[in-house]
Parts: structure tokens; sequence; C-alpha cells
């Protein structure tokens, strides 16, 4: 009688995305939960592994951060989508959104929606969230973008809308000095509070 021996070849998964290049939002609802973050710019596929423990926990004490400094008309959120068109979808890591919108939005946020995006820099997104997403959320009208670059100490940039769909030089905060904001809220903090 033979054996079948059991194999030893590593296998891989591999992922199988619904509809082809350019894509739009609509094929982007329709892909698998596979732990990746896929976003769109203008019809082309970005791709981000789940975040890290480090970044998760700067986005956790930034919100910790807004939720004390906030209005009462105002909630910072996670990983929110942002439908700028639709070959243009967006996740910022954080988000400053009207309250009562946040209970009406339901699967899409419109840039209008944003007072504020946060992105904490990963080594897999540096230069998206450096170019890419500070000329994104100016050329929308985002009115404020917060940079939050981990591995210089942490250090805070803080890009304002200058004329209508640009943002001015960042304002740079260094860990161990406070940061004192008055736009788009009132708040202060000192970018070391971020690891």
């Amino acid at each position: 009688m033979a054996t079948t021996e059991p194999t030893t070849e590593p296998t891989s998964a591999r992922t199988v995305l619904p509809g082809r290049p350019p894509f739009t939002v609509d094929d982007l609802l329709k892909f698998p939960d596979d732990g990746n973050r896929y976003e769109l710019f203008n019809g082309s596929l970005l791709v981000s592994p789940a975040p890290t423990s480090q970044h998760q926990l700067a986005i956790t004490f930034m919100m910790e951060i807004l939720l004390k400094a906030l209005p009462g008309d105002l909630i910072p959120l996670t990983t929110i989508n942002l439908k700028v068109s639709d070959k243009d979808f967006l996740i910022p890591d954080l988000v400053v959104v009207p309250r009562e919108r946040a209970r009406t939005a339901g699967l899409m946020f419109t840039p209008s929606d944003v007072a504020l995006a946060v992105e904490i820099v990963s080594p897999s997104t540096k230069l998206r969230d450096r170019a890419f997403k500070t000329e994104a959320y100016a050329a929308v009208g985002i009115p404020s973008y917060w940079r939050v670059e981990l591995g210089e100490g942490p250090v805070l940039y803080v890009y304002d809308l200058v004329d209508g769909d640009v943002y001015g030089p960042p304002a740079v905060h260094k860990a161990g000095t406070v940061a004192e904001l008055a736009e788009p809220f009132p708040v202060s903090f000192d970018p070391a509070e971020l690891s």
C-alpha cells in the first residue's frame, strides 16, 4: 500500500482583486478584507500593510489630546473612508469632523466634512504622507493637515491652507517643546506625548 508524504513546500496566499485598473471606489468596495489598507489616486491602487503598534499608539495618544481640546461639536475619528472622487479614495490615520456628521456619514466622508487630517508617518507610507497626501489634502480644501514623524523624536509638522487649495510651509514642532496651535481649533501639547 502506497503512502503519501505530506508536502513541505511553502504555500503563499495571494489576494485576487476584482476589477481592472484604473480602479474606482466601487471596485475598491468589492476588495477582500485581507489586512491591507487600499487607497486610490486617479484610479491607481495604493496599498499599505497594517500599521505597527507604535503607529497605533501615536494615533491613540493623538485621539486623547484631541478629545480634551475639541469643542463639543467636533470629534476625532480614525481610518475613515474619504471619497474624493470616483477614482480617488483616501484613508487618513485620523481626522476631526463635525460630531453630527460622524453620526450620519455612513460608509463615506467627503473632504468638506474634514476640519483636520492627521497622518502618522510609517516606513511604508513616508513618501505618500510627506508629498502626495500633503498635496491631495490641500487640493480638496482640507483646512489643516498634521504630519507626525515618529522617527524624528517625534516631530509635528502643521500645514494650513493659505490660498484655497495650497498649504503654506509647515510649522515644525519638536519633542520637548509645547506646540500652541490656534487653527482649526485651540490645542496645546508636546509632540513627545505621541510616543
